[in-house]
């Protein structure tokens, strides 16, 4: 069962989203202390559309998530700056996590970031970067997954 993570006391508040994690797994190795946080399960269709860039969590009123539409459309400029900010978080994660236990994943994921040929792209590309990954067959994560 999916998580979504928010800033605990901060209920109906705009931009109150932290983390959110696909399974149990991922949420027992967040690097947080869960009491302080508003934990709450939601369905697998709603984190695939946050991961895939569908959907935004925008907030909480109890456990309940307010979700804002979206649709992703990067042109060559702004993929390149997206693609520098993914690799900037990911690489201060694993600098400062090396014997985290999803460090592989994340590795693997900075390598494929890494080695992602964005002049093979056709532009505007309308859908998330996520997305497109996962069309490919290749694994793709959003910030939001990240420990």
């Amino acid at each position: 069962m999916p998580y979504f993570i928010f800033n605990k006391n901060q209920e109906n508040i705009i931009g109150s989203i932290y983390k959110i994690c696909e399974n149990e797994n991922d949420l027992n190795n967040l690097n947080i202390i869960k009491s302080d946080y508003k934990i709450i399960e939601d369905s697998q269709e709603n984190f695939n559309a946050v991961k895939y860039g569908t959907k935004f969590p925008e907030k909480f009123n109890s456990n309940n998530i307010t979700y804002s539409n979206h649709s992703p459309s990067f042109t060559k400029e702004n993929l390149v700056i997206y693609v520098d900010f993914l690799k900037k978080g990911i690489l201060q994660f694993i600098n400062n996590n090396p014997n985290h236990s999803l460090l592989n994943r994340w590795q693997d994921y900075y390598t494929q970031l890494n080695s992602l040929n964005l002049d093979t792209i056709i532009y505007p590309l309308n859908t998330s970067l996520e997305q497109y990954f996962n069309d490919l067959g290749q694994p793709s994560y959003t910030i939001l997954q990240l420990p």
